[in-house]
């Protein structure tokens, strides 16, 4: 950037294809005298001392068309965009010929303040003047044209003429007089967590947590992950348990910077373990980000056989606990530039990053793409203006709500540096809403917190959405979107399943869910309430979304080859007795039947049907008799 400030102020004075009413070797002295020490206080990086240099010399030759450039120049820096708008028309009115080429920085001031259909003309005109194909005036112009033309149309086909761009500055208990970016918080939206560059070196992690509507004073996070090195690029995973992170040029390091955790213990975060040489690799690896359950790691990376610069990898934990082999996103995501800062919601299925190998406003800009249900992702869309500009975009971070977005930006009132600032997301680029549900698993019998498996599945097209591991104590937290309809199981080696669904197709309220499970060990007469097998009214007729159920079930049975088991249907009161249980008979076949089909032997199922007999609740409300209309399963012996 300095480089390109210096060439907008100095070209105007070796500028020598000018036409006749402007001469520079007729400006006032004094004024020629202000206008050279306002580029020495340039070169010295203080740009407004020299923005008022520059208007003294213009109020002493208002005239000098290279002070207003250079004024102009200076502003654009200091992104006061109206300004430098102002002042490089005046120029241009004092000398159209003279002033051509910078119709290029003109236009990105236009650009900077969203008049884009403006700066594509700006751009043009430079163009009419047929500047040199090969020059890096030419480049430049067909470069930022080409954004132009972008941003027109992207602005035709999106309106969004309600939207408003507030950023709102999370104020000095989170910010400081240095630098604060990469914010990351927990699913609870209670505690934030960021980077911080101490006396513009030393990067250390800190942490606020929220009082009420108000955020407390940041401190360094506790325990052992800040070092005298640097510590940056954070994610902290949604439950507050673990932090990855990037550390570079570190003895136990495999490339020059690489992706490290830090564990959340009872004396603070642990010392950083290096996560091996499958995640890192000679080259660069950064900006890791941890999906909601914690079993995949998206990072950047600067490795061979990528198809860029950087691209975005994954790698999925596997049962034995260790990371895999990094996969590629692929085409879609990635491109023959650099795709950076991947950051997954907590939909667990929308995923945010930086590209500057897709067509954009000008520099990295931000885009997202969804998982479909294959895994595959989906076209990459741009978050449009004015959350992409034609600067680069860095990380941005969406809370749980899809709507409350964190960002790094040195916005005119930042305390200094870089600051932490949150804004309401446009509604067409939002995530899925997502709510969460978290509890502790125990031993029925003796109440005590055993560690277990926690499925939620997509009952519509039986995929899984997420799959957690308790903490050794049965506690676990699950992100949940709404607009869709999931199974819930449990799962621990010994015990029965855990068997529930949420139904969140119409559900859109802030919610959090709070529920402790209680696993029943293997043994006769332990049962459990089937809550995901489905039948029409009236019907026996298995639906398809009973599936994923089923399947668990069967894994069960084959897992424990001596279980014997009965199925048994129950309705509500509603019609003749005996026609319910000839229906509860006919449910209690059908589930017997699937588990036949899928190997399970005849001689170890029972189907029993009980009509209205066995209420769980009246059935004086339509809730009431939804209990009574269930699927059960009772172990007979084992």
């Amino acid at each position: 950037m300095k480089k390109i400030l210096l060439f907008l102020i100095y070209f105007s004075l070796f500028h020598f294809c000018f036409s006749q009413p402007y001469d520079p070797g007729k400006i006032n002295k004094k004024a020629v005298q202000l206008y050279t020490q306002a580029l020495e206080r340039a070169q010295d990086g203080n740009l407004v001392h020299a923005a008022g240099l520059l208007l003294q010399s213009i109020e002493a030759d208002k005239k000098y068309v290279d002070a207003y450039l250079s004024l102009a120049g200076v502003y654009g820096q200091l992104k006061s965009h109206l300004n430098s708008i102002k002042f490089y028309e005046q120029a241009f009115a004092l000398d159209s010929n003279y002033t051509a080429e910078y119709k290029l920085p003109y236009s990105i001031n236009l650009a900077g303040t969203g008049e884009f259909e403006k700066a594509l003309q700006a751009i043009n005109e430079l163009l009419a003047k047929n500047p040199p194909p090969g020059s890096a005036t030419y480049k430049a112009a067909i470069f930022r044209k080409r954004s132009y033309e972008f941003a027109v149309d992207y602005a035709k086909k999106n309106t969004n003429k309600n939207y408003v761009f507030t950023p709102h500055n999370m104020g000095a208990a989170v910010n400081s007089t240095e630098s604060e970016y990469f914010p990351s918080l927990t699913i609870d939206g209670n505690e934030l967590i960021f980077t911080r560059r101490i006396k513009n070196f030393n990067e250390d992690f800190y942490f606020s947590r929220k009082k009420g509507d108000e955020w407390g004073i940041s401190a360094a996070m506790p325990g052992n992950v800040n070092t005298s090195e640097n510590e940056g690029a954070q994610n902290i995973s949604p439950d507050g348990q673990w932090l990855v992170f990037t550390g570079c040029n570190r003895r136990d390091g495999f490339g020059s910077c690489d992706i490290y955790i830090s564990y959340n213990t009872a004396e603070g975060w642990s010392e950083a373990i290096n996560l091996g040489g499958k995640i890192n690799s000679p080259q660069w690896e950064s900006q890791p980000c941890l999906s909601p359950d914690k079993r995949d790691l998206y990072f950047a990376s600067k490795r061979t056989g990528g198809y860029g610069g950087i691209d975005i990898y994954v790698s999925h934990l596997q049962p034995n606990g260790k990371w895999g082999e990094p996969e590629n996103l692929g085409a879609e995501v990635n491109t023959g530039g650099d795709e950076s800062c991947p950051f997954i919601h907590a939909d667990n299925q929308t995923l945010y990053y930086t590209s500057n190998g897709l067509q954009g406003y000008g520099g990295n800009d931000l885009f997202y793409v969804r998982k479909g249900p294959g895994g595959d992702w989906s076209k990459p869309v741009n978050l449009g203006y004015p959350i992409n500009t034609t600067s680069d975009e860095g990380t941005l971070f969406i809370a749980a709500d899809g709507k409350t977005a964190y960002y790094a930006s040195d916005r005119s009132d930042s305390k200094g540096g870089l600051d932490i600032y949150s804004f309401e997301l446009r509604e067409d680029v939002r995530p899925y809403k997502t709510l969460w549900v978290k509890g502790r698993v125990f031993d029925k019998k003796t109440t005590k917190g055993i560690p277990s498996s926690v499925e939620l599945t997509d009952l519509a097209n039986k995929q899984l959405i997420t799959k957690v591991q308790t903490d050794e104590t049965g506690n676990y937290l699950i992100t949940l979107p709404v607009g869709k309809d999931y199974a819930f199981n449990v799962n621990r080696k010994g015990y029965l399943f855990y068997s529930d669904n949420f139904s969140m197709s119409n559900r859109s309220t802030d919610s959090v869910y709070e529920k402790n499970i209680p696993l029943q060990p293997l043994e006769a007469n332990a049962s459990v309430i089937l809550k995901n097998i489905f039948f029409d009214v009236n019907k026996f007729d298995i639906k398809p979304e009973s599936q994923v159920e089923l399947d668990i079930l069967v894994q069960l049975l084959n897992e424990n080859p001596s279980l014997r088991i009965e199925i048994s249907g129950h309705t509500d009161n509603v019609g003749k007795p005996a026609d319910n249980l000839v229906l509860s008979n006919n449910r209690a076949r059908a589930v017997v039947s699937y588990l036949v089909s899928k190997n399970i032997a005849a001689s170890r199922l029972t189907a029993k049907g009980y009509g209205e007999t066995k209420p769980l609740a009246g059935n004086n409300d339509e809730e009431g008799r939804a209990m009574n209309r269930r699927t059960e399963m009772k172990i007979l012996s084992q």
